[in-house]
């Protein structure tokens, strides 16, 4: 079978020749006749000639097609290593024939017989020891040189292995490290005192010039440290285990009892989880962790049902009682907004939850208004009288002893806020011809002040924007609400003189301006809100209380609202 690389016709491999090739790709020449494995032509050279080599030099590496022959320094070939009956390679034969052949050719410059002429002469090079196979290898790093001047102070080159003296290895009873070096017999893992017996005369003898004691002693000193060591490890891993314990699977800390009689008021804001409650009472030293408060509240049946607001509850108070309380209305310190209730009104009754002075309140949201949270659309506009008239929401409210007015006032706008951005109120009022949401809101606080009942909110809106209009030929576009004047006036009269009314000409007096007033003139509730966005489509134009309390209907033209106004004036006793 042909070898890669060979033409047909090639001669056979013979061992003895060293340098005949395989006809990898290594460079080397063939014998006469032979062709070349790339172009099928004979070889120039009939005689066989010395090619380059450039594989590895000297490491018995093997080439990555096959066996390849080794090259000394002087590009000549290593013979195969013979070895002895112990597996041992036999140095001596070997190194006489490399001898033979260096001496045979003349120096050269370079690396082989290709290499660059760089104009510096090569050391000279003098025969060496047939018996050291080392001679013409550069010592190992750290390894002794051999010499090669001759001169006295030279070490002699080292032996040939194989003509080495084995040397008896060393007896582990003869070293002794010392006591700054090597290993105890405690860490080394066998035992002293035994060493010592095995030991027998040799060692004993040393060990007596430093004193028979010593050894012993840094034992048990050894022994005291580990031991030691190992107990406040096992100590320490005992601790943090049993808190890990305490902190995973253990009851979570709480107090014992209903409290230590000191009060305190804790605001829980609206939407608040177990999580949430927990932490605000552990900051006001109600509880004593919040895992305790969440297992207590989960436990009660009806823990989850607590509500936004101020609380009145004591310090140090075991969990269960905190729940229970948060549960009893008693002890809630809410503040309640009815719908359509003027600010005034508002300002006077969060004086009196929070125990401040009257007037306190009021005094705050006529100077700190700005700072309150009102949104953008709600600033700037003219003629109004309170900046927070219709942001004071109709809802709960947390306020006890020892909260600031502005703090509950920030409460009531946000949630104001929060309530117009969810129904759109900035968005919807373009559609229903209004100047933005400013007057949307004005819309429904008049709503809420009109309507006498839920039923009529939506028909009330629709009697406002038909006012409003410019084809309104019956009012002039003028919304004539008792509403609006009395909210000027700061009262709530049903009855009014046309003299008081006509000779007001405040913005806020529909009888005399046409349009909307400045500003709201309440806090309009969700009701009230929603009939501002979806108004009656029915023609209502007119309306009259006509029970003068809580009926109010609804006319279409000037006639049927004449009609009207009869039977609230035979109600009335006019």
């Amino acid at each position: 079978m042909t070898e890669y690389g060979r033409g047909p016709g090639s001669e056979p491999w013979h061992p003895e020749d060293p340098l005949y090739g395989d006809g990898g790709w290594g460079g080397q020449q063939a014998h006469a006749g032979q062709q070349s494995p790339y172009g099928g032509q004979p070889q120039e050279y009939p005689e066989q000639q010395q090619s380059q080599q450039y594989g590895d030099w000297g490491d018995g590496g093997q080439s990555a097609y096959g066996q390849q022959p080794q090259y000394d320094q002087y590009g000549q070939q290593h013979p195969e290593p013979q070895y002895d009956e112990y597996g041992r390679p036999r140095y001596e034969q070997q190194y006489a024939s490399q001898q033979q052949q260096h001496q045979q050719q003349p120096q050269q410059q370079g690396y082989g017989d290709g290499g660059w002429d760089t104009g510096a002469h090569p050391p000279a090079q003098y025969p060496a020891d047939p018996s050291d196979p080392y001679g013409q290898q550069p010592a190992a790093f750290g390894a002794e040189q051999p010499d090669f001047y001759g001169t006295s102070e030279a070490y002699p080159p080292p032996e040939p292995p194989g003509r080495r003296r084995s040397e008896p290895e060393p007896r582990r009873d003869d070293w002794d490290p010392g006591p700054d070096q090597g290993e105890h017999a405690f860490f080394a893992g066998g035992d002293a005192d035994a060493e010592d017996d095995a030991a027998g005369r040799g060692r004993g003898d040393r060990r007596g010039g430093r004193g028979g004691k010593s050894k012993k002693g840094r034992n048990g000193v050894a022994c005291l440290v580990v031991c030691l060591v190992l107990g406040g490890g096992a100590a320490g891993v005992a601790y943090f285990g049993y808190q890990f314990y305490q902190e995973r699977f253990g009851a979570a800390p709480d107090y014992a009892g209903d409290g230590n009689g000191e009060q305190v008021t804790v605001s829980i804001p609206r939407g608040a989880g177990g999580s949430t409650i927990g932490q605000e009472l552990k900051r006001k030293g109600v509880v004593k962790s919040v895992d305790a408060f969440i297992a207590a509240q989960q436990s009660n049946p009806n823990g989850k049902s607590i509500q936004d607001g101020a609380y009145t509850l004591q310090k140090e108070m075991s969990a269960e009682s905190a729940v229970e309380l948060l549960l009893n209305p008693k002890s809630r310190s809410n503040l309640i907004i009815a719908e359509g209730k003027r600010n005034v009104d508002v300002y006077k009754m969060i004086d009196k939850q929070l125990g401040v002075a009257q007037g306190t309140t009021a005094k705050v949201a006529k100077t700190e208004w700005k700072s309150l949270g009102l949104p953008d659309w709600a600033v700037n506009h003219k003629n109004v009288k309170d900046p927070l008239e219709g942001f004071l929401y109709p809802s709960s409210y947390s306020a006890a002893k020892g909260q600031k007015p502005a703090d509950v006032l920030k409460q009531m706008v946000a949630r104001a806020d929060e309530q117009y951005k969810r129904i759109g109120l900035e968005e919807k009022a373009e559609g229903l011809g209004l100047d933005g949401p400013w007057q949307l809101l004005t819309v429904a606080s008049l709503v809420q002040a009109e309507g006498k009942t839920h039923d009529d909110f939506r028909m009330m809106s629709e009697v406002v924007y038909n006012r409003l209009k410019p084809t309104n030929t019956e009012t002039n576009q003028k919304l004539q609400f008792d509403s609006s004047f009395n909210y000027l006036m700061g009262q709530s009269k049903i009855h009014i003189s046309e003299s008081e009314i006509n000779s007001n000409m405040d913005p806020y007096n529909t009888y005399t301006n046409r349009g909307l007033p400045p500003g709201p003139i309440g806090n309009p509730g969700e009701e009230a809100l929603q009939a501002a966005l979806t108004p009656t489509k029915d023609g209502w134009i007119y309306f009259v209380a006509t029970d003068g309390v809580s009926k109010t209907e609804f006319a279409k033209t000037h006639d049927e609202f004449l009609k009207l106004k009869e039977k609230f004036d035979a109600s009335s006793g006019n």
